[in-house]
This record gives C-alpha cells, sequence and structure tokens, in this order.
C-alpha cells in the first residue's frame, strides 16, 4: 500500500492499516453491535438484505478482479462503492475500507489516466476480508453453523433412552 495517495487511505480517521492487520487472524472483522443495530431495523428483511449482500458482493469482487486483470481502471470503481456501501451498513468496516481504497485510487487512476497496479494486494485483501465477511455473517445468523460437535447427529448418545 505504500505510494497510495493519503485521501485513498483513510475514511473519516479511519486507518486502514491499522484496521487490515488488525484482522489478520482476528475473529471480529465486523462490528457487532452495528451489526446486530441493522438486522433490528432491518427486521424480517434483515436475511433476505444479506443475502443480496452475498451475491452483489461476490458479484463485484469478481469485476474487480476482472477489471485488475483487463488493466480496466474504470471498471474497478463502480464494484468497489458498492461493496463498500454494503460493507458498512452490516459493520463490515475492514472490508469497506479496502473497498473504499480501490474505489478512491481507481478515481484518481482515471483522472491521471494510468492503472492502478499497485491495488493488486488490497484486491487480494478484499476478496479475503469479503470471504471472511461473509463467514462471520454466516455463523451470526445461522444456528446450525454455531451448534456444538456434542450431540451432533451420527454420534452415539450414552444415556439417551436410559434411565
Amino acid at each position: 500500500m505504500a505510494g497510495m495517495h493519503p485521501a485513498a487511505k483513510a475514511w473519516s480517521g479511519f486507518n486502514l492499516s491499522d484496521a487490515i492487520n488488525s484482522t489478520e487472524g482476528a475473529p471480529d472483522i465486523v462490528d457487532w453491535a452495528h451489526f446486530e443495530r441493522c438486522r433490528a431495523e432491518l427486521g424480517p428483511g434483515f436475511i433476505r438484505i444479506l443475502s443480496y449482500f452475498r451475491e452483489d458482493g461476490a458479484k463485484s469482487v469478481a469485476q474487480i478482479e476482472q477489471a485488475m486483470h483487463n488493466e480496466n481502471t474504470t471498471a474497478l470503481v463502480i464494484p468497489a462503492h458498492t461493496i463498500k456501501g454494503e460493507a458498512r451498513q452490516f459493520g463490515a468496516e475492514p472490508l469497506a475500507a479496502v473497498a473504499e481504497l480501490i474505489e478512491t485510487t481507481a478515481r484518481l487512476c482515471v483522472e491521471t489516466q494510468r492503472f492502478p497496479d499497485e491495488l493488486v494486494r488490497d484486491v487480494v485483501e478484499l476478496k479475503r476480508l469479503f470471504e471472511e465477511t461473509v463467514t462471520q455473517f454466516d455463523k451470526a445468523t445461522n444456528p446450525l453453523l454455531t451448534r456444538s460437535p456434542q450431540g451432533a447427529f451420527g454420534r452415539k448418545a450414552n444415556s439417551f433412552g436410559r434411565l
């Protein structure tokens, strides 16, 4: 991320480097209080809207990867903007910050008519963060993913049916 425009590295005092470094190996890349507020506000539509995040995000990540492969700077902007907004809606600030970095850098490079080669590592990080964020969301919303293996289907129960 060295050599990037300073405006692309920060968002309202949010330090992108700290966010990325703190998420490596850390289970909480989501602001769970924000996530729960969003869940409460959206009510019954929450799961449906979260599924849109999963679908739209996967498409956006693929579009960003394709734009990098094709060296198409303009094609980076909209999908990065999409992920940024949707991630912030659910409290996934590290994901939103990387998406914003990609969007902002791409916009600057469109103006200066150059391709942002320096974003390759950030695009890889975006994909990793997106996948980890979706995994965390799944764990938070799907009780089957958080149940303990004790008493799981297919295991022999020692006292079942005995007095």
